[in-house]
């Protein structure tokens, strides 16, 4: 349902629990009235109701009895140069818990709503003040596990999708209104289209939203990390693999086939990219009905795995269940990780895992200087080294179904007019690209999309 602008509406802006700063945020049009009931200027010449925009005022918050609650600073932002859009308070008191709830309730007592998940945000898409791409780079911003991801995230929210989407619909734009000048004004002796002219401002266009889409699997890797699987038969290394990655013993290493016989997960940053690591049982036959459930896990791990990292023993001949998993790697993307190259004799038959995996890594998971080359085979495996964070990238699957679709649109546009069906049908696909391309940036997604994109966010955001 549509959102009440006319209701003022207050949350915690910060984290909840014990911090060295909480900071509660008011805002609409009630926002300065309602802080002055909680807020009272150390200075008494000073109003709050006065105060310009980005100026701060000390004094100290109230309870609804009057009573002094905290220490606490006022943020003021005046309409329409605020976050929302919208006057704003922010008021900032220590972190305690029971001065940021009382804080909180002070302000609803004084006349606030509770402000919904995503509302302060929500306000500002409705109010203009940033596009829909841009109110999804706030969770992406939130949420980003290492450097390129915040910095992919920063440039979205800086508009740079936006930016990217607005300059291949201005020449769309252009294109539909001589098409549609040509189809429907004949008698005007509008000048036709060039094919070679019109191929090329398709093929642009077209061309431009690939190259977006293509990108958004190595950005939602830099943003979100990547479900991996470390996969192998018994003593290969796996878990010794997952401690070195961790930075601690995560997981219980010893020479007794069968150790690990539960998924073991644990969250690590390795370069640019965060791993959700599962260390699995080891892959073979085994008459035990504990290490047979793990290891039906372990192969549930590895189909649902956004990168596997298989791991062979280079001081052991290859077995069966090596060969077997190489077979299972074809077509993932994997990398098969030749371990214990600190072990002496190097008798691993390399031949098991030709055309297999996208790259072949000799290691030793015992030395830490394993990480930095693990590190860059990962990145190039996931496309993450060639990522520009400054363009921009496409987020989350809803913008990659309206890229998807405006690509597609083109194509039946391109295919029109080589099959000879007249501009009027090159007219209709380009509209319908155009459509999509609004859909991306919110101006005509309706209210079921734009609901779902505000329903992953927190409150207070």
């Amino acid at each position: 349902m549509s959102m009440d602008l006319s209701a003022t509406v207050c949350a915690l802006a910060t984290p909840p629990g014990v911090g060295g700063i909480a900071v509660v945020r008011i805002s609409g049009p009630e926002a300065y009235s309602i802080a002055e009931k909680v807020f009272r200027p150390a200075n008494p010449a000073r109003k709050l109701s006065q105060a310009k925009g980005y100026t701060a005022l000390f004094g100290h918050s109230l309870r609804p009895d009057g009573s002094v609650l905290d220490e606490t600073v006022a943020l003021c932002f005046r309409a329409p140069r605020s976050y929302t859009g919208e006057d704003v308070v922010e008021l900032s008191c220590h972190g305690g818990s029971a001065m940021a709830e009382g804080l909180v309730q002070a302000c609803l007592a004084a006349g606030a709503r509770p402000a919904g998940a995503g509302e302060f945000t929500r306000r500002a898409f409705e109010n203009g003040r940033i596009s829909l791409t841009q109110a999804e780079a706030v969770m992406d911003a939130i949420q980003a596990a290492g450097r390129q991801g915040a910095a992919l995230a920063a440039a979205s929210l800086d508009g740079a999708v936006a930016r990217r989407i607005g300059a291949i619909r201005e020449d769309l734009t252009a294109l539909a209104a001589h098409l549609a000048a040509w189809v429907d004004f004949p008698e005007e002796d509008v000048p036709a289209l060039e094919p070679a002219a019109l191929t090329a401002t398709l093929t642009g266009c077209r061309d431009k939203i690939q190259a977006m889409i293509d990108q958004w699997g190595a950005g939602a890797v830099a943003l979100g990390g990547v479900d991996t699987a470390i996969v192998g038969r018994p003593n290969v290394g796996k878990s010794t693999l997952l401690n070195l990655l961790a930075g601690f013993e995560r997981a219980i290493v010893t020479p007794v086939a069968g150790t690990t016989r539960d998924v073991v997960q644990q969250t690590v940053q390795l370069g640019s990219v965060r791993l959700n690591l599962s260390d699995t049982a080891g892959l073979r036959e085994t008459a035990d009905a504990v290490e047979a459930e793990g290891i039906r896990r372990s192969y549930r791990a590895l189909d649902a795995a956004g990168l596997v990292l298989a791991v062979f023993d280079a001081s052991e001949p290859a077995t069966e269940e090596d060969a077997r998993l190489a077979q299972l790697c074809r077509g993932r993307p994997a990398l098969a990780l030749v371990n214990k190259q600190d072990a002496g004799a190097q008798v691993f038959d390399e031949a098991v895992l030709a055309g297999c995996f996208s790259d072949v890594v000799h290691l030793s998971a015992k030395d830490p200087a394993s990480l930095q080359l693990l590190a860059g085979r990962v990145e190039t495996l996931l496309g993450v080294a060639n990522l520009d964070p400054s363009a921009g990238c496409l987020s989350g699957q809803r913008q990659l179904a309206a890229a998807t679709a405006a690509r597609n649109a083109l194509d039946d546009a391109l295919a029109a007019g080589q099959q000879g069906f007249g501009l009027d049908a090159v007219s209709v696909c380009v509209d319908e690209a155009l459509q999509a391309l609004y859909e991306l940036t919110g101006e005509a997604a309706d209210e079921a999309v734009i609901e779902e994109v505000f329903s992953r966010f927190c409150v207070g955001k």
